[in-house]
Protein backbone atom coordinates (compact mmCIF):
# COMPACT_ATOMS: atom_id res chain seq x y z
CA UNK A 1 0.00 0.00 0.00
CA UNK A 2 1.26 3.16 -0.84
CA UNK A 3 0.62 6.58 1.10
CA UNK A 4 3.34 8.43 -0.65
CA UNK A 5 1.16 10.19 -2.67
CA UNK A 6 -0.72 12.99 -2.96
CA UNK A 7 -1.49 14.81 -0.40
CA UNK A 8 -5.15 17.15 0.20
CA UNK A 9 -7.34 17.98 2.97
CA UNK A 10 -5.75 20.28 5.42
CA UNK A 11 -2.28 19.38 5.66
CA UNK A 12 -0.74 20.29 2.85
CA UNK A 13 2.86 19.71 3.18
CA UNK A 14 4.47 16.19 3.51
CA UNK A 15 6.96 15.95 6.81
CA UNK A 16 8.03 13.46 6.10
CA UNK A 17 8.21 10.38 3.42
CA UNK A 18 10.28 7.81 1.92
CA UNK A 19 9.70 6.01 -1.24
CA UNK A 20 10.87 2.19 -2.54
CA UNK A 21 12.44 2.29 1.35
CA UNK A 22 14.04 -1.23 1.95
CA UNK A 23 16.05 -2.37 4.79
CA UNK A 24 17.61 -5.78 5.17
CA UNK A 25 20.10 -7.28 7.21
CA UNK A 26 23.02 -10.00 6.03
CA UNK A 27 23.37 -11.40 2.64
CA UNK A 28 22.38 -14.71 0.81
CA UNK A 29 20.70 -17.15 2.87
CA UNK A 30 20.72 -15.21 5.98
CA UNK A 31 19.27 -12.16 4.47
CA UNK A 32 16.52 -10.85 6.41
CA UNK A 33 14.32 -8.05 4.97
CA UNK A 34 13.10 -5.81 7.53
CA UNK A 35 11.55 -3.13 5.29
CA UNK A 36 10.37 -4.47 1.79
CA UNK A 37 9.77 -1.43 -0.39
CA UNK A 38 7.57 0.65 1.55
CA UNK A 39 6.00 4.02 0.39
CA UNK A 40 4.84 6.04 3.00
CA UNK A 41 4.07 10.17 3.47
CA UNK A 42 3.47 12.10 6.69
CA UNK A 43 1.43 15.30 6.10
CA UNK A 44 2.28 18.29 8.19
CA UNK A 45 0.44 18.77 11.57
CA UNK A 46 -0.54 15.26 11.30
CA UNK A 47 -0.25 12.41 14.54
CA UNK A 48 0.41 9.13 12.59
CA UNK A 49 0.91 5.95 15.01
CA UNK A 50 2.49 2.64 13.62
CA UNK A 51 1.31 -0.64 14.88
CA UNK A 52 2.16 -4.10 13.79
CA UNK A 53 2.98 -7.16 15.70
CA UNK A 54 6.57 -8.05 17.25
CA UNK A 55 8.94 -7.85 14.56
CA UNK A 56 6.57 -6.68 11.81
CA UNK A 57 9.34 -3.64 10.99
CA UNK A 58 7.30 -1.02 12.85
CA UNK A 59 10.34 0.55 14.95
CA UNK A 60 12.74 0.12 12.09
CA UNK A 61 10.27 2.38 9.70
CA UNK A 62 10.36 4.94 12.41
CA UNK A 63 14.47 4.92 12.60
CA UNK A 64 14.89 5.03 9.27
CA UNK A 65 12.37 7.77 9.09
CA UNK A 66 14.13 9.97 11.54
CA UNK A 67 17.83 8.84 10.45
CA UNK A 68 18.72 7.19 13.21
CA UNK A 69 19.03 3.97 11.39
CA UNK A 70 20.50 3.76 7.69
CA UNK A 71 18.33 2.49 4.32
CA UNK A 72 19.33 -0.15 2.30
CA UNK A 73 17.45 1.33 -0.66
CA UNK A 74 15.05 4.04 -1.46
CA UNK A 75 14.62 7.47 -0.66
CA UNK A 76 13.53 9.23 2.70
CA UNK A 77 12.75 12.90 2.59
CA UNK A 78 12.00 15.61 6.00
CA UNK A 79 10.64 18.07 4.08
CA UNK A 80 11.97 19.14 1.12
CA UNK A 81 15.68 17.68 2.48
CA UNK A 82 16.64 14.14 0.92
CA UNK A 83 17.95 12.34 4.15
CA UNK A 84 19.18 8.65 2.36
CA UNK A 85 22.37 10.55 0.81
CA UNK A 86 23.86 12.64 4.00
CA UNK A 87 27.41 12.43 5.44
CA UNK A 88 26.94 12.16 8.87
CA UNK A 89 27.71 15.91 10.50
CA UNK A 90 24.52 16.70 7.94
CA UNK A 91 22.40 14.34 9.46
CA UNK A 92 23.64 15.02 12.74
CA UNK A 93 22.26 18.93 11.88
CA UNK A 94 19.17 17.78 10.54
CA UNK A 95 18.22 15.70 13.04
CA UNK A 96 19.26 18.36 16.02
CA UNK A 97 17.10 21.05 14.19
CA UNK A 98 14.39 19.79 12.32
CA UNK A 99 13.49 16.22 14.20
CA UNK A 100 12.33 16.17 18.19
CA UNK A 101 12.61 11.94 20.00
CA UNK A 102 10.77 10.77 22.48
CA UNK A 103 11.71 7.19 23.76
CA UNK A 104 10.20 4.95 26.44
CA UNK A 105 13.30 5.49 28.37
CA UNK A 106 12.84 9.27 29.42
CA UNK A 107 17.01 9.55 29.36
CA UNK A 108 17.19 12.58 31.42
CA UNK A 109 19.81 14.33 33.02
CA UNK A 110 19.78 13.39 36.97
CA UNK A 111 22.00 16.47 38.16
CA UNK A 112 19.88 19.08 35.85
CA UNK A 113 16.32 20.53 36.55
CA UNK A 114 13.34 19.80 34.45
CA UNK A 115 13.80 23.35 32.79
CA UNK A 116 17.17 22.73 32.00
CA UNK A 117 16.78 19.48 30.72
CA UNK A 118 13.79 20.76 28.20
CA UNK A 119 16.35 23.42 26.74
CA UNK A 120 19.39 20.99 26.96
CA UNK A 121 19.13 20.21 22.88
CA UNK A 122 18.93 24.31 22.01
CA UNK A 123 21.85 24.97 24.92
CA UNK A 124 24.24 22.29 22.90
CA UNK A 125 23.48 23.58 19.48
CA UNK A 126 24.09 27.22 21.10
CA UNK A 127 21.56 28.85 20.58
CA UNK A 128 18.55 31.00 22.79
CA UNK A 129 15.87 29.24 23.14
CA UNK A 130 13.06 30.84 21.80
CA UNK A 131 11.10 32.01 24.87
CA UNK A 132 7.65 32.49 23.73
CA UNK A 133 7.74 29.40 22.25
CA UNK A 134 9.42 27.60 25.27
CA UNK A 135 6.99 28.83 27.44
CA UNK A 136 3.86 27.75 25.09
CA UNK A 137 5.59 24.07 25.45
CA UNK A 138 5.44 24.19 29.06
CA UNK A 139 1.79 25.47 29.10
CA UNK A 140 1.45 22.81 26.59
CA UNK A 141 2.58 19.88 28.66
CA UNK A 142 1.86 21.87 32.06
CA UNK A 143 5.12 21.73 33.95
CA UNK A 144 5.03 25.24 34.64
CA UNK A 145 5.51 24.45 38.62
CA UNK A 146 8.17 21.69 38.44
CA UNK A 147 10.57 23.38 35.94
CA UNK A 148 12.96 23.90 39.14
CA UNK A 149 12.54 20.08 40.14
CA UNK A 150 15.07 17.29 39.34
CA UNK A 151 14.21 13.97 37.63
CA UNK A 152 14.11 12.12 41.06
CA UNK A 153 11.59 14.56 42.45
CA UNK A 154 9.16 13.97 39.43
CA UNK A 155 6.79 11.14 38.78
CA UNK A 156 7.55 8.64 35.63
CA UNK A 157 4.62 10.83 33.68
CA UNK A 158 6.29 13.80 34.92
CA UNK A 159 9.85 12.64 33.57
CA UNK A 160 8.12 11.47 30.52
CA UNK A 161 6.34 14.98 29.97
CA UNK A 162 9.58 16.82 30.46
CA UNK A 163 11.27 14.51 27.37
CA UNK A 164 8.13 15.34 25.30
CA UNK A 165 8.78 19.48 26.41
CA UNK A 166 12.58 18.64 25.10
CA UNK A 167 11.81 17.29 21.94
CA UNK A 168 9.22 20.49 21.22
CA UNK A 169 11.64 22.80 22.48
CA UNK A 170 13.81 23.39 19.01
CA UNK A 171 10.35 23.86 17.27
CA UNK A 172 11.20 20.50 14.72
CA UNK A 173 9.28 19.83 11.94
CA UNK A 174 8.08 16.86 13.18
CA UNK A 175 8.65 14.52 16.36
CA UNK A 176 9.19 10.49 16.16
CA UNK A 177 7.76 8.85 19.39
CA UNK A 178 8.67 5.30 20.24
CA UNK A 179 6.60 3.67 22.80
CA UNK A 180 6.38 6.43 24.60
CA UNK A 181 4.36 5.48 27.29
CA UNK A 182 5.76 2.17 27.63
CA UNK A 183 7.32 2.86 30.75
CA UNK A 184 4.18 4.44 32.45
CA UNK A 185 1.11 3.38 34.56
CA UNK A 186 -2.20 4.25 32.17
CA UNK A 187 -2.72 7.50 34.06
CA UNK A 188 0.28 9.21 33.45
CA UNK A 189 0.38 7.42 29.89
CA UNK A 190 -2.91 8.86 29.31
CA UNK A 191 -1.64 12.03 30.34
CA UNK A 192 1.50 12.30 27.83
CA UNK A 193 -0.74 10.90 24.88
CA UNK A 194 -3.23 14.49 25.71
CA UNK A 195 -0.07 16.26 25.74
CA UNK A 196 0.97 14.91 22.36
CA UNK A 197 -2.04 15.62 20.80
CA UNK A 198 -1.99 18.70 22.13
CA UNK A 199 1.31 19.34 21.02
CA UNK A 200 -0.52 18.61 17.37
CA UNK A 201 -3.72 20.61 18.16
CA UNK A 202 -2.50 23.39 19.58
CA UNK A 203 1.37 23.80 18.50
CA UNK A 204 1.37 22.51 15.28
CA UNK A 205 3.68 19.74 15.54
CA UNK A 206 3.94 16.29 13.54
CA UNK A 207 4.10 13.04 15.29
CA UNK A 208 5.32 9.85 14.72
CA UNK A 209 4.59 7.53 17.17
CA UNK A 210 5.37 3.86 17.06
CA UNK A 211 3.17 1.73 19.37
CA UNK A 212 1.73 -2.00 20.30
CA UNK A 213 -1.25 -0.03 22.30
CA UNK A 214 -4.39 0.63 20.64
CA UNK A 215 -5.51 2.85 23.41
CA UNK A 216 -2.57 5.16 22.85
CA UNK A 217 -3.26 4.70 18.91
CA UNK A 218 -6.05 6.47 18.98
CA UNK A 219 -4.98 9.54 19.65
CA UNK A 220 -3.40 9.45 16.23
CA UNK A 221 -5.14 11.11 13.45
CA UNK A 222 -4.22 7.69 11.55
CA UNK A 223 -2.84 4.30 12.23
CA UNK A 224 -0.68 2.69 9.87
CA UNK A 225 -0.59 -1.82 10.17
CA UNK A 226 2.76 -3.27 9.49
CA UNK A 227 3.22 -6.58 8.46
CA UNK A 228 6.72 -8.39 7.30
CA UNK A 229 8.08 -5.40 6.27
CA UNK A 230 4.92 -3.92 4.67
CA UNK A 231 2.20 -1.45 5.06
CA UNK A 232 -0.68 -4.24 5.10
CA UNK A 233 -3.41 -1.40 5.98
CA UNK A 234 -4.49 2.04 7.57
CA UNK A 235 -6.98 3.83 9.30
CA UNK A 236 -8.11 7.22 9.69
CA UNK A 237 -9.88 8.52 12.63
CA UNK A 238 -9.21 5.59 14.90
CA UNK A 239 -10.88 4.15 18.06
CA UNK A 240 -9.36 2.01 20.32
CA UNK A 241 -11.71 -0.81 19.64
CA UNK A 242 -11.34 -0.38 15.59
CA UNK A 243 -7.91 -0.54 16.14
CA UNK A 244 -7.75 -3.49 18.15
CA UNK A 245 -10.27 -5.07 15.82
CA UNK A 246 -7.50 -4.41 12.68
CA UNK A 247 -4.45 -5.98 14.81
CA UNK A 248 -6.86 -9.04 15.90
CA UNK A 249 -6.59 -9.79 11.52
CA UNK A 250 -2.77 -9.41 11.99
CA UNK A 251 -1.94 -11.80 14.89
CA UNK A 252 0.65 -14.30 13.99
CA UNK A 253 2.09 -11.91 11.24
CA UNK A 254 5.07 -10.42 10.51
CA UNK A 255 7.79 -12.83 12.38
CA UNK A 256 10.61 -10.85 11.38
CA UNK A 257 13.27 -9.43 13.79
Amino acid sequence: MSTATAVTGPHETVAARATSLTKAYGTGETRVVALDAVDVAVRGGEFVAIMGPSGSGKSTLMHCLAGLDTATGGQVLIGDTEITGLKDKQLTRLRRDKIGFVFQAFNLLPTLTALENITLPVDIAGRTPDGAWLERVIDTVGLAARLKHRPAELSGGQQQRVAVARALASRPEIVFADEPTGNLDSRAGAEVLGFLRSSVDDLGRTIVMVTHDPVAAAHADRVLFLADGRIVDELTAPTADSVLDRMRRFDGAGRRS
